[in-house]
């Protein structure tokens, strides 16, 4: 069988890192922590009390036509936007200071377990921001979403972890088990997509269609990494494409629904 068309490739390369990567890697850390944080500044100095109203959704009991609904909470969009934005400067804060060495370390191994705690909550935000301004506002619906996505970001932590560098063989099965959670909450955003045709602005199918595009270059990245593709041999050349994605998907997302909801 060939390592093609099976679930196992070849050593990765495991070369630690030089002296001159870490640096470099320091710089786009420390540059990212400030670049977020002054954006979460910015979003918080300018928040309005635009918000969406998270509700509840049930019947009572089998064979029941009449739909309860009930209102729940209300979640303010700038605050939701000033939150991921936040946590993605503390997470690359800690690891060009405090954490920097426990960083470094990971990523001679094959790993970053700071990227995966915060894309855990950071990403998750982000997704349900996207669901509810397309019209995905029950409680029990956003609960399944937050715990695909959660699941998804898990995998690929797993992914990295049963495939440490220096290995002889690496497995995709983590990767393919959280394509199949990632998927979900999307799919049942191009659901309401169909559902909603062309009653909506069409500024939302710009967000949507770009965070979809980012989203899948987040996957792809991972792929390339373990599929061992050109640069991607070298761990430290995917962890900086996760930089990049994450810098411009945070950016653009907190921009555009922003905009949409500082002049609703």
């Amino acid at each position: 069988m060939s390592t093609r068309s099976s679930s196992m490739v070849n050593q990765l390369d495991s070369t630690p890192l030089t002296p001159k990567r870490f640096k470099n890697l320091f710089r786009w850390n420390l540059g990212l922590a400030i670049l977020y944080l002054g954006q979460a500044a910015v979003i918080l100095s300018l928040a309005n009390d635009f918000f969406v109203p998270i509700v509840s959704a049930f019947t009572r009991g089998p064979g029941a036509i009449e739909l309860q609904t009930e209102s729940v909470f209300e979640l303010r969009i700038a605050w939701a936007v000033f939150a991921f934005l936040a946590l993605a400067g503390l997470d690359h804060l800690a690891t060009s200071t405090f954490a920097r060495k426990i960083y470094e370390r990971d990523l001679n191994r094959g790993i970053n377990r700071f990227r995966w705690v915060e894309y855990s909550i950071s990403s998750t935000i982000m997704v349900l921001i996207l669901s509810v301004y397309w019209g995905i506002v029950t409680v029990n619906a956003l609960i399944a979403i937050i715990g695909a996505n959660v699941a998804m970001i898990l995998f690929g932590w797993l992914q990295e972890k049963m495939n440490p560098a220096g290995r002889t063989t690496t497995t995709m099965m983590p990767f393919w088990f959280g394509v199949l959670a990632g998927i979900t909450p999307w799919a049942a955003m191009l659901y309401n997509v169909v559902q909603l045709g062309d009653s909506v602005d069409s500024a939302l199918y710009i967000i949507l269609i770009v965070q979809g595009v980012f989203f899948f270059c987040f996957g792809l990245n991972q792929w390339l990494q373990y599929r061992q593709v050109g640069k991607w041999k070298d761990y430290a050349c995917g962890e900086k494409t996760y930089l990049v994605l994450s810098l411009a998907a945070k950016s653009l997302l907190a921009w555009q629904v922003f905009a949409v909801s500082l002049f609703a």
